[in-house]
């Protein structure tokens, strides 16, 4: 049996000359999270993202075998 977890991490876009400032924000709390997962058993299984509006979503999804 597998346990499933979802992380949604959300990111709001700004008025900014830097096209990928989101990308750049983002790295390093994508990061911890997948650190803080990996070290509870978790392995990341698959992400996805979606905007609405001037928001980024990003989905992270983990699994572990119990």
């Amino acid at each position: 049996m597998k346990d499933y977890k979802v992380e949604t991490l959300i990111y709001y876009s700004k008025l900014t000359l830097d096209v990928n400032h989101i990308v750049k924000s983002s790295k390093l709390e994508i990061q911890e999270k997948l650190g803080e997962y990996t070290k509870n058993g978790y392995r990341l299984a698959s992400t996805d993202a979606s905007n609405f509006g001037a928001a980024m979503y990003i989905y992270l999804y983990f699994e572990k075998e119990m």
